[in-house]
């Protein structure tokens, strides 16, 4: 086990942005495991299998860069959730469509939030990531409301305007200078999003100024919005576009982008989160309760090709 003395280290270097030591006398968890959220099932979803879901894009997202995963399902106890955050190695929080205040989906990702803050804050490292919708739920449980505002963001492709000094921020950093350069000039960050958190609403809030540095924004061609964050003190991470469709997902409309450039944005934003999780020392307690809790315990069912999903985990 590391010495709290070894991992306070690295937490420091890393806040600091300097060269991380390695843990544990060169000891990284090569062996990742993340936990995916799933949440409450669309409701132009007719032919569910389930009660509630996980679109097989993001598990393919994660599994591409290194990582194994865990369905995180709904409707279970708090302890329950804490017990499984001891044997995690991060969480990813995908995107969707349901109530960022009153869902299961809302309910199950507070506790995770609050036990990673409590962990991190004890050198217990443990990394989030949010994409699109759990984006948007990470501004709402670190500023406790709901500052979204509506866009034009339906369904579009846009270059990402990077902050100052933003690529050299820690999700950035390590990118090839020809991908920065494409994510800056083409329009190949999928949006499918109708709320964003705007770049005013944004500078409003106390809390999130505070917690947050903003590395990109876009606009729908009348409000400016953020489109990627990382928390200051705290391993969190979040993109209002969608890195995990462009690989994996074929519906054909606007916003689908499938270049060299789009999928080598998709992996590098992978390999950085999964490498994030790699810090994390979480364990299952037996390898039994290990391979029970994994993803591959559940088929993934075909949606068809003219879905915005081609394939879904249900459960009940």
């Amino acid at each position: 086990m590391c010495r709290p003395v070894v991992v306070c280290a690295v937490l420091t270097a890393w806040a600091l942005g300097l060269p991380v030591p390695v843990l544990c006398g060169g000891h990284l968890n090569y062996r990742p495991i993340i936990g995916v959220l799933a949440q409450e099932n669309l409701d132009s979803d007719v032919n569910a299998q389930g009660s509630s879901y996980i679109p097989a894009s993001y598990v393919k997202y994660l599994e591409s860069a290194g990582a194994r995963v865990v369905p995180i399902r709904i409707n279970q106890t708090e302890e329950e959730y804490t017990k499984l955050f001891s044997a995690l190695n991060g969480l990813l929080l995908p995107g969707g469509d349901v109530d960022l205040q009153k869902s299961q989906f809302s309910r199950v990702a507070k506790i995770f939030y609050e036990l990673a803050i409590k962990a991190n804050d004890a050198s217990d490292y443990f990394p989030i990531w949010g994409t699109c919708q759990g984006f948007q739920l990470l501004t709402v449980l670190t500023s406790n409301k709901n500052l979204l505002t509506s866009t034009d963001t339906k369904a579009v492709a846009l270059p990402l305007v990077f902050a100052s000094g933003a690529q050299n921020s820690r999700m950035f950093k390590s990118f090839p200078k020809d991908l920065l350069h494409s994510l800056s000039t083409e329009n190949i960050t999928a949006n499918f999003h109708r709320w964003s958190i705007s770049i005013q609403n944004f500078t409003r809030s106390a809390k999130l100024k505070r917690f947050y540095k903003i590395l990109t924004m876009n606009t729908d061609g009348n409000k400016e919005f953020i489109s990627t964050m990382e928390a200051y003190r705290y391993p969190f991470y979040a993109v209002q576009w969608h890195p995990e469709k462009t690989p994996f997902e074929w519906i054909d409309k606007p916003g689908m982008v499938h270049t060299d450039a789009a999928i080598k944005a998709s992996f590098f934003t992978a390999r950085f989160f999964v490498s994030e999780a790699m810090r994390s020392q979480h364990r299952f307690a037996t390898t039994t309760e290990e391979a029970k809790a994994l993803i591959y315990n559940y088929t993934p069912v075909f949606k068809g090709v003219g879905s915005i999903f081609v394939q879904m985990y249900y459960f009940d």
